[in-house]
């Protein structure tokens, strides 16, 4: 438990190179038998699963995702409970409207065409994250969806919880080989994976490099495959509020306390970074720091406490690096917090920064932490300090404008268009809603493909146009020939 890193919850093994090839032939030939099975028996299954996740297993799942990514109450409820279930129903309604287009036919009585969806002929590798329970299932079980043979490599900082969703999927009814859960080592199952010919897709939450590593592999060996992989793919963000001078403050910090420290920054897009106009600066900083000091952090046992511990050691290590090197640096100024303990579990106290540079790295890397970095900017230089927030990182997942002044929102909804795949006027940037904020963002933060939304199932279907001709050819030549 992260909060407790001397209890252990769950144990479980790496599969070997061996292992994953033999998981791989297993999803590649089941692929071929599930896709025979019609959509309505699909999605019946999917729908079955769907209730079990939200009454006889909701709080197993949520319990699984409190004590094994210490999670609090609320935040394993709108994720292990709320988003898996969301992402389950959604999928099928999605399925069930994209199914109803079928081409044009003219004429029924001469020629019938139609449109069927195929999955994609090998199998899919998917490859989920820690934060959210909720993305391990969608990663996994969409392509499943459509017909695809997946290999589902978990992340190893949760395991218990995705382990559940797997054995609720096979009480659901999914027959055997459909999903395989294929715990393993980060690199041995990139090679793996990336050497077979029956690669054919993947499906990926994680980081930029690791992302990166895949695709050059998939690059270096696409001679090998029988199809052009696809390529899907989440990398996270350097997530951003911007404040105009018009902003109502109480949102402004209440937004920001939230997207930044709820999970302890761990969400692909809490905000790291804020640029905070001269005229409100001290006022914001004033209410950042009164509502950062009321929060509770310890065990998501304890249902007061607003967040649990980071991740493991290596994302403690990663994270207080930031601040030490914060607290080294004379641009940089720790306004709030910059304390952390991870003698029991791996604690970090929400930390909010100020800095002089808006090029410094805590306004430009990834932390994926609880480190909140201010750039407080002259009122006279708004136009500039706009410009900063898409020329100063390869990153464009989520962002926010607070401002009540009509003119500038307008005017920023233009500017800010590439820096978001989901932007918010007057929110925070974090809270994406399956159905409602299809989630995704470009650039570095991804391949954009809206999970929640009506065309990510499409992703993962090969279609196939077919047309039926019912009354007999009988003339090579054309009429006008004749004349």
């Amino acid at each position: 438990m992260p909060h407790d890193h001397g209890r252990k919850l769950a144990k479980f093994y790496y599969a070997s190179e061996k292992t994953i090839q033999k998981a791989i032939q297993a999803s590649a030939d089941a692929q071929r038998r599930w896709d025979k099975t019609p959509l309505e028996e699909r999605i019946r299954i999917w729908q079955n699963a769907a209730d079990l996740m939200a009454g006889a297993h909701r709080q197993r799942l949520n319990a699984a995702t409190m004590l094994g990514q210490s999670k609090s109450v609320v935040q394993a409820e709108i994720d292990s409970a709320a988003e898996l279930i969301d992402f389950f129903r959604f999928n099928v309604f999605f399925l069930k409207e994209n199914a109803k287009y079928q081409p044009i036919s003219e004429n029924l009585s001469v020629t019938r065409n139609s449109l069927r969806f195929r999955g994609l002929d090998g199998f899919v590798a998917a490859i989920s994250p820690f934060n959210f329970t909720a993305i391990g299932g969608n990663l996994a079980y969409t392509p499943a969806l459509m017909g695809n043979g997946v290999l589902w490599k978990p992340s190893d900082t949760a395991l218990l919880s995705n382990w559940r969703i797997f054995n609720i999927m096979r009480e659901a009814g999914l027959p055997p080989g459909i999903v395989n859960f294929v715990p393993a080592d980060g690199p041995t199952f990139g090679k793996t994976i990336t050497a077979s010919s029956r690669l054919a897709g993947i499906n990926f939450t994680g980081s930029v490099p690791t992302f990166n590593w895949l695709w050059n592999e998939v690059g270096k060996n696409l001679n090998k495959y029988q199809n052009y992989p696809r390529l899907i793919g989440e990398c996270g963000g350097k997530n951003y509020h911007f404040i105009h001078p018009s902003a109502d403050i109480q949102s402004v910090v209440t937004g920001t306390i939230r997207s930044a420290f709820e999970y302890c920054g761990q969400k692909c897009s809490a905000c790291s970074r804020m640029y905070v106009p001269r005229s409100l600066s001290e006022p914001i900083k004033q209410g950042l720091l009164e509502e950062r000091s009321k929060l509770k952090i310890g065990d998501p046992t304890d249902f007061k406490i607003f967040t649990g511990a980071v991740i493991d050691d290596k994302a403690f290590a990663r994270i207080t690096g930031y601040i030490k090197n914060a607290k080294n640096n004379p641009k940089n100024k720790i306004l709030g917090g910059g304390e952390f303990d991870g003698s029991k579990g791996y604690f970090v106290q929400p930390t909010i920064i100020e800095t002089v540079d808006p090029f410094d790295k805590l306004m430009t890397e990834e932390i994926f932490g609880p480190v909140l970095t201010m750039y407080v900017y002259e009122d006279r230089d708004l136009d500039q300090a706009l410009g900063l927030v898409g020329s100063s990182t390869k990153f464009a997942l989520t962002g926010a404008v607070f401002a009540t002044d009509q003119k500038f929102l307008e005017s920023a909804f233009e500017e800010l268009k590439m820096t978001a795949g989901n932007f918010y006027l007057n929110d925070k940037s974090t809270g994406s809603v399956v159905g409602q904020q299809p989630f995704g963002g470009g650039r570095m933060s991804g391949t954009n493909d809206k999970a929640g939304g009506p065309n990510y199932v499409m992703r993962w279907t090969t279609p196939q146009s077919i047309k039926e001709t019912f009354v007999p050819l009988k003339d090579i030549d054309y009429p006008y020939m004749r004349d």
